[in-house]
C-alpha cells in the first residue's frame, strides 16, 4: 500500500505506490488493469482531466474496442469499460492531478485541487498520449476569427458540453480522424462542405473513404492546403491553394476543423532528459517499452502518434510484463541494435531491439509513410547488407500507421550496427 505523509514545513503530501502511471487513457488504464493484481503495492493512475478515459470518452461514435476487447463499442462506452476494469483490478485513479515535474529518478511532482503531491514510485509508466497540432503550430496565416478547432476540441464541445458550432465546415485533412470530425459535425447540425489533403489521395482506408463519401457527400480536394483564414471576430471563409498549380480559391465557411498532424505529449519525458526519437518526437524505447531512464516506461500514442485506441490499449497491457520484470529485479539484456527509418518512412517504433527481449506488441513494427505505396517491398539493411526483404500485400499510406511483421528482424545481427528500414521501388 502507498503511504501518505504531509511534512508541515513543505505542505507536500508524499505517496509511495509501487507503480505510478501518468495518463488515464486506453494505454494507461490497460497497464493499470494488468499491473494492479500482480504487484505488491498500489498502482496509482494520475490524469489532469476531470474524468478518466482519455480521448475516447468524448468521441461519441462506434469503432472502439475491436482488437483488445473483441467488441464494437462507442468511444464513451469503451472509456467507461476501461475505467471499470482498472478499478475492479484494484488500481487507484486520481483525476484533476497534473504532473508538473520530476523530483528524482522515479519521483513526480503533482498538483491537485487538494494540494501538492510528491509521488515516489518503484516504476513510472508514461501514457500521456498525443494531440493534434493547433493552428499556431501549422503556421496558417490570416485572421484570428472564432470557429477554428482541432478534432479533440470539437468533440469536447459537442459531446461533453453539448455545445454548438457553425453551419458550414471545412476539414483540413482526409484521414481516419477527419471522418470522425465529419461525423461529429453532422451530429451538431454542421455540414462538411470540403475536405482537403496535401496528398494525391485521401489518407484514410478505402472502406472509410467510401463510407464517408456516401454518408457526408463532401468534396475532397487533394494536393491542397488551407493557405489563409478569413474573417474576424468570426470565421467567414478560408483560402485554399493547389500545391501543384499554385491556384487559390475562396471557400465560404464558418467552421474550420484542423485534423491529424499529430504530436506526442512528450513534455514530461523531455523534462526527465529521456532520449526522444527525432521521427516520432516521443521517447525512444525498446520492444519492452523501456526508456533510457531506469524504471521509466512509455506506452501508447506517446510512442506512435497516432494509432487507434485499441492498439494503444494493447501497448499498455503488454508493457505490464516489463514493469513487473523491473520490479522483480530482472536486469535489462546487454547490447542493443538501433532501428532507423529510411525515406519514405518518417519513423519506426520500437526503435531499439535487444536479444532476449519480447517481440514488439502484436509482433509488428509500426511505421509512418510520407508516400502512398500500394504493395511495398520492405527492406532491412545492416552494415551495408540487405538482411531481410519482404513484399507486403497492404499499402503504406500517409495519414495512418503502417505495420510490418517483426519476424523480419530474425536475420538481424544482435552485435551489428544500426538497421535501416526502407522500401525498394
Amino acid at each position: 500500500m502507498s503511504t501518505d505523509t504531509t511534512p508541515e514545513s513543505t505542505g507536500v503530501t508524499t505517496l509511495t505506490p509501487a507503480v505510478v502511471i501518468v495518463g488515464a487513457g486506453p494505454s494507461g488504464l490497460s497497464a493499470a488493469r494488468e499491473l494492479a493484481p500482480r504487484v505488491g503495492g498500489e498502482v496509482l493512475v494520475l490524469d489532469r482531466e476531470s474524468a478518466a478515459g482519455g480521448i475516447p470518452r468524448h468521441s461519441d461514435h462506434p469503432g472502439y474496442g475491436i482488437r483488445d476487447m473483441r467488441r464494437f463499442m462507442s468511444g464513451p462506452a469503451y472509456a467507461r469499460r476501461l475505467v471499470e476494469q482498472a478499478r475492479a483490478a484494484g488500481a487507484t485513479i486520481r483525476t484533476n492531478a497534473t504532473v508538473t515535474g520530476w523530483a528524482g529518478e522515479r519521483t513526480l511532482e503533482v498538483t491537485t485541487p487538494q494540494g501538492r503531491l510528491r509521488v515516489e514510485a518503484g516504476a513510472v509508466v508514461l501514457a500521456t498520449g498525443a494531440r493534434e497540432r493547433p493552428r499556431p503550430g501549422r503556421l496558417i496565416p490570416g485572421d484570428r476569427g472564432r470557429g477554428v478547432y482541432t478534432t479533440g476540441h470539437l468533440q469536447n464541445i459537442v459531446h461533453l458540453r453539448h455545445g454548438k458550432v457553425g453551419r458550414r465546415a471545412v476539414i483540413a485533412g482526409a484521414e481516419l480522424v477527419s471522418w470522425s470530425a465529419a461525423l461529429t459535425l453532422r451530429e451538431a447540425g454542421c455540414a462538411t462542405v470540403l475536405m482537403t489533403t496535401e496528398y494525391p489521395r485521401p489518407d484514410s482506408y478505402a472502406l472509410f473513404n467510401l463510407g464517408g463519401r456516401a454518408l457526408f457527400r463532401p468534396r475532397i480536394a487533394t494536393r491542397t492546403r488551407v493557405s489563409r483564414i478569413i474573417g474576424k471576430p468570426d470565421l467567414r471563409a478560408v483560402e485554399i491553394e493547389n500545391l501543384d498549380t499554385g491556384a487559390r480559391r475562396i471557400v465560404e465557411c464558418d467552421t474550420l476543423i484542423l485534423t491529424g498532424d499529430w504530436i506526442p505529449d512528450h513534455e514530461l519525458a523531455r523534462a526527465a532528459g529521456i532520449t526522444l526519437d527525432p521521427g516520432t518526437k516521443g521517447p525512444l524505447v525498446d520492444s519492452a517499452f523501456r526508456t533510457d531512464r531506469p524504471g521509466v516506461f512509455a506506452v501508447g500514442n506517446l510512442l506512435h502518434p497516432v494509432d487507434t485506441a485499441d492498439i494503444a490499449a494493447i501497448d499498455g497491457a503488454r508493457a505490464a510484463r516489463s514493469v513487473l520484470a523491473w520490479l522483480n529485479g530482472e536486469s535489462t539484456p546487454d547490447g542493443q541494435v538501433r532501428l532507423v527509418a529510411e525515406a519514405p518512412f518518417r519513423w519506426v517504433t520500437p526503435e531499439v531491439i535487444r536479444r532476449g527481449d519480447p517481440a514488439p506488441a502484436r509482433r509488428r513494427l509500426l511505421l509512418w509513410s510520407d508516400r502512398f505505396i500500394p504493395f511495398p517491398r520492405v527492406v532491412l539493411r545492416q552494415d551495408g547488407k540487405v538482411v531481410a526483404r519482404r513484399r507486403l500485400w497492404w499499402p503504406a499510406s500517409p495519414g495512418r500507421v503502417f505495420r510490418v511483421p517483426s519476424i523480419m528482424l530474425a536475420s538481424v545481427n544482435p552485435r551489428g550496427g544500426p538497421v535501416s528500414v526502407g522500401v525498394e521501388d
